[in-house]
């Protein structure tokens, strides 16, 4: 990954920059439909089947009633689509990606460490979706050669990972543009399909009332624990949403974006998980469409790839996106193509090396416990502390580290896996939104406190006008 010095001349979108480093203009600014295809497309993910799952108990693991399992999948959705509209009319509003707005609470140098880390979380998206994409072509077409080549993946799983995570990084690399059109063409196709299917496994169980039956000697799964995990298969898609809605043109779009995923996408696969799972034991229903003769075979397998493609170049075009101002941050700078090359590489490799089967089954509640508090001190700022300096402050001229982001952030974080692992809060209250909630307040109470503080006066640029005014 080869660099330059930061004084450069400034990148284009033109030439696959995608406005990594300066606002999205008016004139860049994409439709309603653009954001509702997009979000139906990044929503596709299995994580939502594998939660429904979760709620359902499978294999045996602690779960719960059908009625309850909605109630869960309702608060936990809400509170996704309230802070992903929260945070994406944040990013309309200024046109700025994720680390660009994260300057303004972290600072100038102080977003390096909230950076790494989302780059740290899409990097194990990528190599867990590609891993996602190799099993269930393994499913499909078996062990034809019957080599084994590590950590017992079979020679065409490994194959099948390179070959797709080369494509997903290819569509990343071309950018907004590209994930736009593959959403488009495919949204309707996999809702369509994955609602057909779920009617035909409920039928072939004996139909719904016999589910609901069998979902109500589920137990053992608190409300609180079912909302978490729910926040934490998605909130690092919610923070990501920043990096998409700054191509929005107005509120409106925001809120059809988020409720396309949230209201839409999201809890359609919650469901088709949750009867699956207590249908067939399995809440990923494609493994059920292989099971059933070559035409559904075939019909599951286009469906899966699909569906994970439209999730997975978002995944690889947020990253580059965090670590290019990252890199810029302390005195680089990245083009954001060859990180998206490289970065695809990696996670590609880690894909094909199993990464999905042997680190994921942990990685979401982590997720949901330890990570939501990265979106608090942007909030915090933005809507209370210091609305005004996003329209007068340039991003490249803010004090290096603003203290309040980063400490609250870090407690934060260290207190959201208290509360998953050690001190569970009263009520089963979501240990990952208690973290958040936490965060934010501290940064609010540590920004009060440090006020006097040089870093901490607001910012106005003379003469500056932000591009996407």
């Amino acid at each position: 990954m080869s660099h330059s010095p930061i004084d450069s001349p400034a990148p284009v979108a033109e030439d696959h920059e995608e406005y990594m480093l300066e606002p999205v203009p008016r004139a860049a600014r994409r439709s309603w439909w653009s954001m509702f295809a997009i979000w139906v497309g990044f929503g596709y993910v299995p994580t939502g089947l594998i939660v429904g799952g979760q709620l359902a108990g499978q294999g045996g693991a602690a779960g719960m009633p059908f009625g309850q399992a909605v109630a869960a999948i309702l608060l936990g959705e809400g509170i996704l689509l309230a802070l992903t509209f929260a945070l994406g009319y944040a990013a309309m509003r200024t046109g700025l990606n994720l680390s660009l707005i994260s300057r303004f609470s972290y600072g100038r140098t102080g977003i390096v460490l909230p950076m790494l880390i989302m780059a740290m979380l899409t990097l194990g998206w990528f190599a867990s979706i590609v891993g996602m994409v190799g099993d269930i072509f393994d499913v499909a077409v078996g062990d034809l050669t019957g080599i084994t080549v590590v950590n017992g993946l079979t020679l065409e799983y490994v194959l099948l990972c390179l070959f797709w995570g080369a494509v997903f990084t290819w569509s990343a690399w071309k950018g907004i543009s590209a994930i736009e059109k593959i959403s488009a063409a495919a949204a309707p196709f996999v809702l369509v399909v994955a609602v057909v299917v779920a009617v035909l496994m409920v039928g072939e169980f004996g139909g719904f009332g016999r589910v609901l039956d069998e979902a109500g000697t589920r137990a053992g799964l608190s409300l609180g624990s079912a909302i978490t995990v729910i926040i934490g298969a998605w909130i690092a898609g919610v923070i990501m949403g920043v990096d998409i809605f700054r191509y929005a043109k107005r509120s409106t779009h925001v809120l059809i974006g988020a409720g396309a995923c949230f209201i839409l996408t999201n809890p359609l696969l919650n469901l088709i998980g949750y009867t699956g799972s207590i249908a067939t034991g399995d809440s990923n229903f494609i493994s059920w469409m292989v099971d059933n003769g070559l035409v559904l075979t075939v019909l599951g397998v286009a469906l899966w790839v699909i569906a994970l493609w439209t999730t997975n170049m978002s995944e690889l075009y947020c990253n580059a996106l965090y670590l290019g101002p990252a890199a810029e941050a302390v005195g680089w700078r990245l083009r954001r193509g060859r990180i998206v090359i490289v970065v695809g590489a990696l996670g590609t490799v880690l894909g094909a090396l199993g990464f999905y089967s042997l680190f994921f089954g942990d990685f979401i509640t982590i997720l949901g416990a330890a990570f939501v508090p990265l979106a608090g001190p942007i909030l915090a700022d933005f809507y209370v502390v210091r609305p005004g300096e996003y329209a007068t402050a340039d991003p490249t001229r803010l004090p290096a580290v603003r203290w309040p982001a980063v400490i609250s952030f870090v407690v934060g974080a260290i207190a959201g896996i208290a509360f998953q692992y050690r001190l569970p809060l009263p009520g089963d209250f979501p240990a990952g939104l208690g973290a958040l909630i936490l965060t934010f307040v501290l940064h609010l109470a540590l920004s009060k406190l440090m006020e006097g503080r040089p870093e901490q006066k607001p910012v106005v640029t003379e003469g500056y006008m932000s591009p996407a005014a």
